[in-house]
């Protein structure tokens, strides 16, 4: 009979995923998709989102297509860690609205076996990094960055245009506030402001 040398025991491996994009590209969709069928697979899904972010839902993560999928809302990223209890996979929502802890917190779940993923947007609508987003995707394994359509030439968008006159860096909205432009005419309407 043979016996399985200790060090040769499988060890759950943990990971860390990001998607990113500008405004309605399908963020969020692909992060209901991925939990979904992870829940399908039979494992334990925690989802967390920034108590900031009640544009659609106090609770609820909502596309913008109106897919929902239930969260926990919390306050700052150290909360996570408090209450993933077992779960295999951790979604995280709107991550650019965390605090610079929310690289700590993904690592520490990712070294202890789970799978983390984490959506948000990759520029704020300067068109600069945002946030925790480029740290995020430096230590993640998986990166994926979704594309919208330009509704003004129909490329490829890749910014969230602001509509609206305004200089705060955060500025919850929707279709009435942004939209998803491709750099030429993001760059065509910033220099119209």
């Amino acid at each position: 009979m043979f016996i399985e040398p200790r060090y040769y025991k499988q060890q759950r491996k943990g990971w860390i995923e990001v998607v990113c994009g500008c405004m309605f590209s399908g963020k969020t969709e692909e992060l209901i998709r991925r939990v979904k069928r992870a829940r399908i697979a039979n494992q334990k899904v925690e989802i967390f989102k920034p108590a900031v972010d009640t544009r659609y839902d106090e609770v609820n993560v909502i596309s913008h297509n109106e897919n929902a999928i239930p969260s926990t809302p919390v306050t700052n990223a150290l909360n996570i860690l408090l209450m993933t209890n077992d779960a295999d996979v951790i979604g995280i929502d709107e991550a650019q609205f965390f605090d610079d802890q929310l690289i700590y917190v993904c690592e520490v779940l990712a070294g202890q076996g789970r799978r983390v993923i984490v959506v948000g947007l990759d520029m704020d609508y300067l068109g600069k990094p945002f946030g925790v987003m480029p740290q995020l995707m430096a230590v993640a394994e998986y990166v994926t960055k979704v594309h919208a359509i330009c509704v003004i030439c129909g490329d490829l968008a890749t910014h969230s245009y602001r509509k609206v006159v305004n200089d705060t860096l955060i500025m919850l909205g929707e279709k009435d506030t942004y939209e998803a432009r491709c750099r030429h005419c993001f760059t065509i309407g910033m220099r119209s402001q």
